[in-house]
């Protein structure tokens, strides 16, 4: 047992011998509190530890006391002198990839830099001079070309789908893509002027409405309007019914019959167009024939500005023209009658807004001249409180 003891203690004597110089190469270039052993005291030591484990009859290879290749010393950056640092001088070996060195516009190298002078916060200018910005191209959308598409574009059947499904199918399916696209049918109506109207001397009231029944392409479109005063019969008054047909993204042309209620009645032939002009001025144009042959024609337009979402003023015109006189309805050729106006109205909601207004009407030319010989004034101007609705 004693044996057995003192065997392993010197074994672990001769192994941090055997180990020391390895631990000393790898702490080289650091501060030690001992000096360190050179390699001749090193190996004569590990050769007296072998013969002494060889005499207590251990055994011990040959060579082991052989010094090893001194590994490459490492390098301490924290204590390297770079102020003479000159990169610029730095010969670089033939295929490897060295600094890349700027140069000037004249294809010379220019001035090295001092690692020993450089700071943080100077680095990334320092090291940024000489670099010509100006030569340098960007990646722009003038650089990508513009070709046309590929010749097997489009080039496939337009019916592809029939050898697939069968015409059958595909003509229910066109035609349930129709009318979900279409939006289906749908019934509006909207009460565009019901107004009460101060008049000098007397009052009247003014309706002016119109609605359809339909989809997005074709529609039934009805019209109504007319005036007159209190206390006295209805001045005029028609309604119209109109096939309307989308023709363009924003209007519909339109034709029907107009049938007048008062006064020598007419029915007449109507043809014109209804839509959304640009800058957003809704505009209505018919003509009209009757059976008497009379050729007449109306144009109205108006235009949204709003003051705030639910305050709106509207300016609005109508001008009525006539191609020959009609003596019987007071109707002279050329412009028959001016109606500017415009009016202010509050949207409580989008349905119902009610409104206040002014209103002139004239009747010029010829029928001004029919109106001066019935007793009325050809220039009118009304005070207006009306609603607006629609459903």
């Amino acid at each position: 047992m004693k044996t057995f003891v003192v065997s392993t203690i010197v074994s672990l004597a001769a192994g941090t011998a055997l180990v020391s110089p390895v631990s000393a190469q790898q702490h080289t270039g650091h501060d030690m509190a001992q000096p360190q052993q050179s390699a001749g005291q090193a190996a004569q030591q590990c050769a007296q530890e072998a013969q002494r484990h060889r005499a207590m009859g251990h055994t011990v290879p040959d060579g082991a006391c052989k010094p090893k290749p001194e590994a490459e010393a490492e390098m301490d950056h924290g204590r390297m002198d770079r102020s003479q640092m000159n990169h610029g001088a730095m010969p670089i070996a033939e295929g490897q990839t060295g600094m890349a060195m700027p140069m000037n516009q004249s294809g010379q190298q220019v001035a090295p830099m001092d690692h020993g002078t450089m700071t943080d916060a100077s680095a990334p200018a320092q090291g940024m001079q000489g670099m010509d910005h100006s030569t340098m191209q960007m990646n722009s959308g003038a650089d990508i070309p513009l070709l046309p598409p590929p010749p097997e574009a489009g080039s496939g059947p337009a019916r592809a789908a029939i050898p697939v499904w069968g015409e059958e199918a595909m003509r229910e399916a066109r035609q349930e893509l129709i009318r979900e696209t279409d939006g289906g049918k749908r019934l509006w109506i909207q009460g565009d002027r019901f107004e009460y109207r101060a008049l000098e001397g007397r009052d009247g009231y003014l309706w002016d409405m119109q609605g359809y029944y339909g989809g997005d392409i074709d529609k039934f479109w009805f019209r109504s309007e007319g005036e007159g005063a209190f206390g006295k019969k209805v001045e005029s008054a028609e309604v119209q019914g109109l096939w309307s047909r989308a023709v363009a993204p924003f209007f519909d042309f339109q034709a029907g019959i107009r049938q007048d209620l008062t006064g020598p009645k007419r029915t007449y032939g109507v043809v014109g167009f209804q839509g959304l002009a640009p800058y957003k001025f809704d505009i209505i144009g018919a003509a009209f024939l009757s059976n008497t042959g009379d050729i007449t024609a109306r144009f109205e337009a108006e235009l949204d500005q709003r003051i705030t979402q639910r305050l709106i003023l509207t300016p609005r015109v109508e001008v009525n023209l006539a191609a020959q006189d009609v003596p019987e309805l007071g109707i002279g050729a050329g412009i028959d009658r001016i109606e500017p106006g415009i009016r202010l109205r509050y949207e409580f909601v989008r349905e119902f807004a009610p409104y206040i207004g002014i209103a002139q009407g004239w009747k010029v030319g010829r029928s001004a001249n029919f109106a001066r010989a019935a007793g009325e004034d050809p220039s009118v101007t009304s005070y207006v409180v009306g609603v607006r609705f629609w459903f």
